[in-house]
């Protein structure tokens, strides 16, 4: 019988709305799994979930049968009904109307991990802001700065 596979990464960044400071530590200590949880479910697996206090990094490979915009839509309802559930002083608590993904090679793999992995210090010396265009930049993506923050 005939199969159909594949192996698609993608390196997912998108923010808090207004990129207000909501992803305290003991929310990413909580959310970062839960994120996991749901890229489980729809059979895009989580590679690694990371990010800052107003941001989210998430590697994982694409499931075969949702597009990239299918799987931000269902992973940022979720969480966000998540975090107003788990979070009370979050009750208004959003995402950012849009998102940033970029194809991750074989070759930049390890990479795209340690970039992740040190968000903290990565955050130190440059903004939110300033990373999301330099990551656009860096992959080629043609962006409109006057729709990208909201």
């Amino acid at each position: 019988m005939p199969q159909s596979l594949s192996r698609v990464l993608v390196h997912l960044v998108f923010s808090t709305h207004q990129r207000v400071p909501n992803l305290t530590e003991d929310v990413q200590v909580q959310l970062f799994p839960y994120l996991g949880g749901i890229l489980r479910n729809l059979n895009s697996p989580a590679i690694l979930v990371g990010g800052h206090d107003d941001h989210i990094h998430i590697l994982f490979g694409l499931s075969r049968t949702l597009s990239i915009a299918q799987t931000v839509e269902k992973v940022k309802t979720a969480s966000s009904g998540w975090i107003k559930e788990q979070f009370p002083l979050r009750k208004s608590f959003s995402w950012q109307a849009g998102y940033a993904s970029v194809s991750v090679d074989s070759w930049d793999y390890d990479g795209v991990v340690d970039y992740i992995l040190s968000q903290k210090e990565h955050h130190k010396k440059v903004s939110f802001m300033d990373e999301y265009r330099q990551m656009l930049e860096l992959s080629g993506v043609e962006y409109d700065e006057r729709y990208m923050w909201d």
